[in-house]
């Protein structure tokens, strides 16, 4: 590796690291103020990049291409996703503040949907390339390289926010408001601080910043409808690595990001003790590497602080009382029971196949219910013990293993996971620990997407079918229906002994529970572990049900795919994952044979049901059940 090439690859890192820290500083804002986890502050930084497009056209038609209609867009671009996320604050989340964290993050996800078919439908599906920037078009050659002199631009223009930003927050009384709001929200209200206000102008404020990166970033990619989810984990990775509600942190950590992957670039492929790394591929999950590293040696962040904490003590987010199932309950779970297995009697093929989807997405759902309702602990990367497990069952079948062992195998190997990943992340509490499962998740996703010989890479496994006996949609259906059945007892029984109520416990009150002599980050852990080994179960379930698996099994999506539907069923209704993987299913399922416009429609639907029936499906029905009995 040359000096000139070395300098190139650290040029793009600084420009890199720049681009990313505009979305993340607007994150950072939003969070350090109202503690909203925004899912939809990609899809802000998607409409920068679409209204860029939109307004540049529009103006250039009238004044001509050049430096004023482009610069012009630029500006109204932010302007617009400014009063756009000024309105999403006013309309939708003022009504979630006081909401637990995963219904905020269920309520910006259903955002996210309808965000993305409303850019669908504007500016259709094609990819939109911008103009170059005037006045930034051509090269700079340092050291016989080419550079481009909008990358020199950007890296001029993230310090620039940066001084900017800073002097707001520290020389204004709006930044001594910001501050105030970040360190204790309480203490801000009984000053007599309007909280609304501030917190809509916060938030508008951090999608002007949102919109201006998308917008900046036009010149270097095109508009298309995949930028949001491609930019919200790297801005979450920034925001959690530089420290929740620190700009100068949000800075550090974009920097050193950016910095590390054009390391691994420069580095080229790198042979140690006669093993050929190629650090090239590391960049795909470069970030998560390092916010592994700096949250297990600073748990808050680079410039992080612990929060301050509450003056009183809270009630848990949703606590109700646990009591065990009586015999309205064993009626209604016979009743379900005689309802699937008449399915294959009453419905077509495909519907057998729907119905047995269901049944594994409600395994997968009970599993991270599980974690989350019983013990607490919110993960945004459970898909990595299912997609653990899916692999596991495949690679076992792969070298000849009966399909009984790699039923085995799958839970075994999931479990395994857990366990060593779990060590880690119960160390940790809140978003930091949501965060880290994440970054695990994403290591785990890259592993499965690189690793070529073994795991198949993008392409997946394939050929991986049911033994004799099972094949047949309707053979694997009554199995599928019979193993879920009997892991459901089994989570419904470890989540009424004397351990779930300890991990109940602390849920609600570590420090009581440490009082009482119970162990809290082992008890945690094992909890942790014990729903990475149900989900392994609903993996290798998965693998034998479609006949290949490939790396999507472990991706972003299929975790929140699992919130939304622990959400939507209830997150700690007793048959909360059956009635929200139903739910999803079928409406992910009938809106898309529908209309093309399905996402918006889904995300409309989650929106009302997180606004109208907060406790999910299951719970409101189990309210309306109490009230009718009372009355």
């Amino acid at each position: 590796m040359s000096l000139a090439s070395f300098l190139l690859q650290l040029l793009n890192g600084l420009s890199s690291a720049s681009a990313l820290f505009l979305v993340s500083a607007g994150l950072t804002l939003i969070f350090g103020v109202t503690r909203i986890v925004n899912f939809a502050h990609g899809s802000l930084y998607m409409l920068g990049a679409y209204c860029a497009y939109g307004l540049g056209e529009f103006l250039a038609g009238h004044l001509g291409r050049g430096a004023v209609s482009f610069w012009a867009g630029v500006a109204l671009a932010a302007l617009a996703v400014a009063l756009i996320g000024a309105l999403i604050e006013v309309l939708l989340l003022k009504r979630l503040y006081a909401a637990p964290e995963l219904l905020q993050l269920t309520a910006t996800f259903a955002v996210v949907l309808i965000v993305r078919d409303a850019a669908l439908a504007i500016w259709g599906a094609e990819d939109l390339l911008g103009p170059r920037a005037p006045g930034f078009a051509g090269t700079v050659v340092l050291l016989g390289h080419a550079i481009p002199q909008y990358d020199l631009f950007l890296i001029v223009v993230g310090p620039l926010v940066l001084v900017a930003l800073t002097w707001l927050v520290t020389r204004t009384r709006f930044g001594v408001l910001i501050r105030a709001a970040s360190e204790n929200r309480t203490l801000t209200a009984a000053l007599g601080i309007d909280q609304v206000k501030l917190f809509t102008a916060v938030f508008a404020l951090g999608a002007l910043l949102a919109g201006l990166a998308g917008a900046l970033q036009l010149p270097r990619e095109p508009a298309n409808l995949g930028m949001d989810l491609a930019i919200i984990a790297d801005a979450f990775v920034v925001t959690v690595v530089g420290g929740l509600g620190s700009i100068p942190g949000a800075f550090l950590a974009a920097l050193l990001i950016g910095l590390t992957k054009a390391l691994c670039i420069a580095l080229g492929n790198v042979e140690i003790s006669g093993i050929e790394i190629a650090f090239p591929r590391l960049t795909l999950v470069a970030e998560f590497v390092v916010m592994a590293i700096v949250l297990a040696v600073k748990p808050h962040g680079l410039l992080g602080r612990p929060p301050v904490p509450p003056s009183s003590t809270p009630l848990p987010e949703q606590r109700e009382l646990v009591s065990a199932p009586g015999r309205r309950e064993a009626w209604v779970a016979a009743l379900l029971l005689a309802l699937l297995l008449s399915v294959p009697w009453w419905r077509d093929d495909y519907t057998v196949v729907l119905a047995t989807d269901i049944l594994i997405a409600t395994l997968f759902a009970a599993s991270l219910q599980f974690l989350v309702g019983t013990g607490g602990m919110t993960s945004f990367g459970h898909a990595a013990y299912f997609g653990v497990g899916a692999y596991a069952a495949a690679i076992a079948v792969k070298a000849g293993a009966p399909m009984s062992a790699a039923l085995v195998v799958a839970p075994v190997a999931a479990l395994i996971a857990a366990i060593v990943f779990g060590w880690f992340c119960v160390r940790l509490s809140g978003v930091y620990l949501a965060m880290l499962t994440l970054a695990f998740a994403q290591i785990v996703w890259s592993i499965a997407f690189q690793w070529e010989s073994v795991t198949g890479g993008s392409n997946g496994l394939v050929g991986i079918w049911p033994t004799e006996w099972l094949t047949g949609r309707v053979r694997y259906y009554f199995f599928t229906l019979a193993l879920v059945a009997v892991a459901m007892g089994a989570l419904l029984r470890i989540g009424r002994s004397p351990f779930g109520f300890a991990l109940r416990g602390v849920r609600d009150s570590p420090l009581r529970a440490a009082a009482l002599g119970i162990d809290v980050r082992r008890t945690q852990w094992k909890g942790f572990a014990l729903a990475g080994l149900f989900a392994g179960v609903a993996g290798g379930l998965f693998a034998f049900s479609k006949g290949s698996i490939s790396p999507e099994s472990l991706a972003i999506p299929r975790s929140v795919d699992a919130l939304v539907m622990v959400l939507l069923g209830g997150l700690n209704a007793l048959f909360g994952p059956l009635l929200g993987a139903v739910a999803f299913t079928w409406l992910t399922d009938t809106l898309a044979r529908a209309t093309e416009y399905w996402r918006a429609l889904l995300g409309t639907m989650i929106l009302v049901l997180v606004l109208v029936f907060p406790m999910g499906i299951g719970g409101a029905f189990a309210r309306l059940v109490r009230w009718r009995l009372r009355t």
